[in-house]
């Protein structure tokens, strides 16, 4: 019987009601109650029906019978020195998916995943060497959140939580996971419970480029481009979907997109720096010329090495140079800093599963399942 209750994680308002509607435990008109079975799950993390202490006992028996708020079970959970944490998740069918925690001092960054695999190949990400599994469901999305807050002891909502940036930015094309992202971002932003909003929620995307003018117009989230290149026949290499979708095209779709929107909002060019390859003064001029045509900021990322890859990062003196060149012309130009590289959990090293550790100094915690370590 239980195999057979649903899950209430990633079922949007109308959803929920329709589904309490034909079990025969509210009348159309009781909307209240889609409002406080919100509010438990997603303000207060609840992990229980029971715990939903406001709803009446014969409620509460109702819903247990068709009901469930199972997260998927934790595997691991890894430590880096610089704060960051990492979660391995086993999904119901046995997959493995990744995300990650980033403190810092301001805010705390949590970077979740999309799909399990990926079908771009782009050759400097890690996920991007495995073969495309699955596209994660908005419940699978929305547990990597639940758990993370869950391990982090960050409910109820407040001002103060742990977590108050999202960015898609973990395994998978999240725009090739279209309807279950946004599903999960208007669960995220949902004002009545996780109350993010969405100007602290980030898409990153490699470029595909029907989908960029469409997110525009019915998501209002902050916009990547996972750019790597300034040529087509550089970034044919490194990021392959620019064969479908060059470099031209997929400018032409970032303008449309940006000047979809009713404000002044930019959006950010992600560039791996990758030793002899994409980090020479003169591409550096390229991209210059090219981020001249947009409203734009630059976010220069030093590569993350992972077992079996070629590429190898740019010196510091290197990145600063070309950061430099970029400075003078007039551009917002940021290096990320590179965090949770010990775990395996920085920028396009995460895979979904544990391998090549011999280096690694992290802490590691096994854990059976989350249900049973965390109550509210």
């Amino acid at each position: 019987m239980a195999d057979l209750k649903t899950n209430i994680i990633g079922l949007d308002r109308e959803q929920l009601k329709s589904l309490l509607i034909e079990f025969n435990l509210i009348k159309p008109s009781e909307k209240f109650r889609i409002k406080q079975i919100w509010h438990w799950l997603y303000y207060h993390g609840v992990t229980d029906i029971d715990h939903m202490t406001s709803l009446s006992i014969r409620f509460r028996e109702g819903l247990k019978k068709f009901f469930t708020l199972q997260r998927p079970k934790l595997n691991k959970e890894q430590y880096s020195s610089d704060g960051t944490i990492k979660w391995l998740i086993k999904l119901a069918d046995g997959n493995l998916v990744e995300t990650v925690y980033i403190p810092e001092e301001n805010r705390g960054t949590l970077c979740v995943s999309s799909q399990v695999g990926c079908t771009l190949n782009c050759k400097f990400c890690h996920t991007g060497t495995q073969k495309l599994v699955k596209n994660l469901s908005t419940e699978e999305i929305v547990s990597q959140l639940m758990i993370a807050r869950d391990r982090l002891s960050d409910w109820p909502t407040n001002e103060n939580r742990k977590i108050s940036n999202i960015v898609f930015m973990g395994m998978g094309e999240p725009l090739y996971n279209y309807d279950s992202v946004k599903k999960s971002v208007q669960i995220f932003s949902d004002q009545e419970g996780i109350k993010l909003s969405t100007k602290r929620i980030t898409l990153s995307t490699s470029g595909i480029v029907p989908q960029i003018l469409e997110w525009g117009k019915e998501v209002d989230t902050v916009l990547a481009i996972s750019l790597h290149a300034t040529n087509d026949e550089l970034r044919n290499e490194l990021v392959p979907i620019n064969r479908k979708y060059p470099i031209a095209v997929l400018f032409d779709s970032i303008r449309n997109y940006l000047d979809g929107l009713s404000d002044n909002r930019s959006v950010t060019f992600e560039y791996t720096m990758l030793k002899g390859v994409n980090d020479s003064d003169e591409l550096a001029r390229e991209l210059s010329t090219l981020a001249k045509t947009i409203r734009c900021k630059i976010n220069l990322i030093p590569f993350n090495p992972f077992p079996g890859t070629r590429y190898e990062v740019s010196s510091r003196n290197r990145i600063y140079a070309f950061q430099r060149i970029l400075l003078n012309d007039g551009h917002v130009v940021t290096v990320r800093k590179t965090r949770g590289d010990d775990i395996d959990a920085a920028c396009g090293q995460l895979a979904g599963q544990v391998a090549d550790k011999t280096k690694r100094s992290a802490r590691y915690i096994q854990i059976n399942d989350v249900s049973e370590q965390v109550a509210h």
